[in-house]
């Protein structure tokens, strides 16, 4: 479940940062490119650990991996986001991704060329793994 905001009943901020952070769930679950690539700086990088194997990968390695193997995830939904000012933290939990895979990430967002966009993924594996 990610969270939408149809009303005017959110500030203006949170319902930005909320945007981008539906254009990951909806990128990384269903393979789209365009909407992760929106979503991350191009210098972002994500960091986790998962099946015995350490990872720290870029924007461009991580959007092939999701385009190859898209998430498909059963829920995915955000359950913290903190703002200060050009600066914010959200944290997403997905289960059955990939299947089997649940994940508890956290990234975070920096206003950067006039736009928030995410700087950095980290996740931890909660259960299963890659398929």
């Amino acid at each position: 479940m990610k969270i939408d905001f149809e009303g005017n009943n959110m500030p203006e901020v949170l319902k930005e940062v909320t945007r981008v952070m539906n254009l990951y769930i909806d990128g990384a679950g269903n393979g789209n490119a365009d909407q992760m690539n929106e979503a991350f700086h191009s210098s972002a990088h994500w960091f986790g650990a998962m099946d015995g194997v350490d990872y720290d990968m870029d924007k461009e390695g991580f959007v092939a991996l999701m385009v190859e193997t898209p998430g498909h995830p059963s829920m995915s939904e955000i359950v913290d986001i903190q703002i200060d000012g050009t600066a914010a933290r959200a944290t997403v939990k997905e289960e059955g991704f990939w299947g089997t895979a649940s994940f508890t990430n956290f990234f975070n967002l920096s206003i950067v060329d006039g736009c928030w966009q995410i700087t950095n993924k980290t996740f931890a594996v909660t259960a299963g793994g890659h398929a």
